[in-house]
């Protein structure tokens, strides 16, 4: 394929932009430029997997910046488009840093069944933040989850990786008085 100034040399990577602490040491494992070691079984190298990249750099950073895309897709060896779209898919990865606590309120069926919503707006109410956003002191994320597999003891939320069940609206506050 010709690109637009004739030439037939396939279009170039961004270089890594660097600068990022803890980036570098999150990619190594899935660098693709990295010295490869010879198949012992004579199958052709599998590029790693862009998930699994994904998720190391957010258990590293706290979360995916944008402006690293370029340098995992180079790191990948893959596009920015490919990176930026499983980025985009997955609603566990996320773009910004959350707070210290992430609160997820599961809104699975058995949940709606048990009244979450009441929980939900409690919560919404008491820290003075919608789903989706952080407390502007930085100390609670609050989201919605699909579910939390509590499905027996509804209505459910998680706080970090604890799990409560038969979760009413007068337990937010006592919930949250328990994570500093």
């Amino acid at each position: 394929m010709t690109t637009k100034g004739g030439s037939d040399a396939p279009a170039r990577r961004p270089e890594p932009m660097g600068g990022v602490p803890g980036l570098a040491e999150a990619l190594a494992p899935y660098r693709m430029d990295r010295p490869k070691e010879p198949s012992r079984t004579g199958t052709p190298h599998v590029p790693p997997n862009i998930l699994s990249c994904l998720l190391a750099v957010q258990e590293a950073l706290r979360c995916v910046p944008p402006g690293t895309i370029p340098e995992i897709a180079h790191s990948l060896e893959a596009t920015e488009a490919d990176v930026a779209g499983v980025l985009s898919y997955y609603p566990d990865l996320r773009t910004g840093r959350p707070g210290r606590h992430v609160i997820r309120v599961c809104t699975g069926e058995s949940c709606v069944a048990n009244h979450c919503a009441k929980g939900l707006a409690a919560l919404q109410d008491r820290l003075k933040v919608r789903v989706g956003e952080t407390t502007p002191d930085g100390r609670f994320t609050l989201e919605r989850v699909y579910c939390v597999g509590n499905c027996a003891v509804g209505p459910s939320l998680a706080i970090d990786e604890d799990v409560y069940g038969r979760v009413s609206d007068a337990d937010v506050a006592r919930l949250l008085a328990s994570y500093q």
